[in-house]
């Protein structure tokens, strides 16, 4: 039997993931929602607490099924679902309405969707996981740059009831596409001319490690908490990003671009942070990205109202969050293996549901209470830095222990 193509699934998850990443472009419905119905900002940001939150717990159950029964039924079931959900969110007419379909059903989809690409890529691509990988999740960071425009200038044209059924035929089609291009390679499938006693430590793997051993090892909880704190960040920007920009005296055409500006960074984390992360390692990767994004966050804030160094740092905000989506994933598959991948990154991914819970309450309570985000900017910078910290007693197991000279 011919071994099928492995970079088509590479284009199914892209594909798929850019669907889903319209999530991270929710923001983009706040005002005209707020507008028509009066809500408030405290309460429009709870769809994507709940969204975000769903991901990752239904990414739990997913990589459980998808583990056992493969990754085509469930990209179709989170396909639907996430279509679904933007579908039924054009006849919102209340609250719970808005939070049970863009919230709820959309967040599902999302999260049913969001686990085939990353298992699938890291078991077709041992040999360079960080790029691949990089590239799938880079898909669902892009997601928003591309179809936030295309959105707000629907909205415009057609409001935003049309809006969404639009965008959810689009989505349809584009992750049953990628759900039929998304297959697990055959069983001992090495890629050609790849020897994994020569690899990197990065890129070498270990033994398959079940979910039951790998909670009980001080690493996997130094990443948890890790991951939790240092997305905390990204998730509070995410949800207040239009509301932040046009806060800062910014038009709405400038507030709409921002989504692309952030899509732009957070793809390119993604992308090429776990290519370098093939090289130098996941762990001194992810340390560079929590010091950075430490220090990023309070001059976001500073500098908000000058518009090119609100882009720039903007795009460098969005660089580290999508860098621990990425290297994360990667460095789940390295650690416990890939057999398991998808349920073992599941658990690991829930630190990243705490976080979109926290981060989306922190930046819209703050605004609420102050009428300004100062504080949340340094609250999470603070967070940042304090991952950081935990971050460096986690400890790779597949790591070559170094050679000690004798006397």
């Amino acid at each position: 039997m011919t071994t099928p193509n492995r970079w088509l699934p590479v284009v199914g998850g892209v594909m798929m993931n850019m669907a889903l990443g319209m999530f991270y472009g929710m923001s983009i419905f706040m005002l005209p929602l707020e507008k028509e119905f009066g809500w408030t900002r405290a309460q429009t940001s709870w769809v994507t607490t709940i969204g975000l939150a769903l991901i990752a717990a239904w990414y739990v159950v997913a990589g459980y099924i998808q583990d056992r029964r493969g990754p085509r039924p469930v990209a179709v079931v989170g396909g639907l679902l996430f279509s679904l959900g933007f579908f039924l969110a054009s006849f919102t007419g209340s609250l719970p309405m808005f939070y049970l379909t863009a919230g709820v059903i959309a967040g599902t989809g999302s999260g049913f969707g969001y686990v085939v690409p990353t298992s699938v890529g890291s078991k077709w691509f041992p040999d360079k996981r960080g790029l691949v990988i990089g590239m799938m999740v880079g898909g669902y960071g892009a997601g928003s740059g591309v179809f936030g425009p295309i959105a707000s200038a629907l909205i415009e044209r057609v409001g935003w009831r049309s809006t969404f059924q639009i965008l959810s035929l689009v989505f349809l089609a584009m992750t049953m596409t990628g759900a039929y291009l998304l297959q697990n390679p055959p069983a001992g499938y090495r890629p050609e001319g790849w020897d994994p006693s020569r690899a990197r430590a990065a890129a070498r793997g270990g033994a398959d490690v079940a979910a039951s051993e790998m909670v009980r090892t001080p690493t996997f909880w130094a990443l948890w908490i890790a991951y939790c704190l240092g997305t905390t960040a990204g998730t509070m920007v995410i949800s207040q990003l239009v509301p932040f920009a046009r806060a800062a005296g910014h038009s709405a055409a400038v507030a709409a671009f921002a989504l692309t500006v952030g899509a732009i960074g957070s793809a390119s984390g993604r992308v090429l942070s776990g290519w370098i992360s093939d090289h130098v390692g996941r762990l001194n990767t992810l340390r560079v990205m929590l010091l950075v994004s430490a220090c990023a966050m309070p001059l976001l804030f500073a500098l908000r109202e000058n518009l090119a160094l609100f882009y720039a740092l903007l795009a460098l905000v969005y660089y580290c969050y999508g860098t621990q989506l990425s290297v994360y994933a990667s460095t789940s598959a390295d650690f416990y293996g890939t057999k398991n991948v998808g349920f073992n990154y599941g658990l690991l991914l829930l630190a990243w549901g705490v976080a979109a819970i926290f981060g989306p309450f922190l930046g819209g309570r703050v605004f609420v209470a102050t009428g300004e985000y100062r504080v949340a900017f340094l609250v999470a910078a603070g967070l940042s830095v304090v991952a950081l910290a935990t971050l460096f007693l986690a400890k790779n197991p597949n790591a070559k222990p170094r050679a000690v000279a004798r006397v």
